[in-house]
């Protein structure tokens, strides 16, 4: 599976700036990622850190915010992890499943995936 990009927008916490960008899409990221840099100059501010795991193994502290993103018509908050310098932005997986998007591994485009729920006491 390889990896291929999207363009997306990215804004603030308010929703009142928005920044276009190419965003890469690959199956090993679970949050997504952007420079620490584009996240300040939008007014991004970190509540919490997080633990991750890199590809070689390694572990490091991250800090993390909320940011919009705008994907064609749909817009969604996501959690965001403020990355280093040279991170280009890394769509993950808890954005694409909150926008209820998924991989086509065949023409790699992002495509509608339903919601999952365990049960629900709603009748159909």
């Amino acid at each position: 599976m390889g990896t291929f990009c999207v363009t997306v927008e990215i804004g603030d916490p308010s929703g009142a700036n928005y920044r276009e960008m190419s965003a890469l899409v690959g199956m090993g990221a679970s949050h997504t990622a952007i420079p620490a840099s584009v996240l300040r100059e939008l007014g991004v501010t970190p509540h919490t850190r997080a633990t991750f795991r890199l590809a070689d193994g390694r572990e490091i502290e991250l800090e993390m915010g909320r940011i919009w993103v705008r994907m064609d018509v749909r817009e969604q908050m996501t959690l965001v992890v403020f990355g280093g310098e040279d991170t280009a932005l890394i769509l993950g997986a808890v954005t694409l499943e909150e926008f209820r998007l998924g991989v086509g591994p065949i023409a790699q485009r992002l495509i509608p995936v339903p919601g999952l729920l365990m049960s629900s006491t709603h009748a159909l």
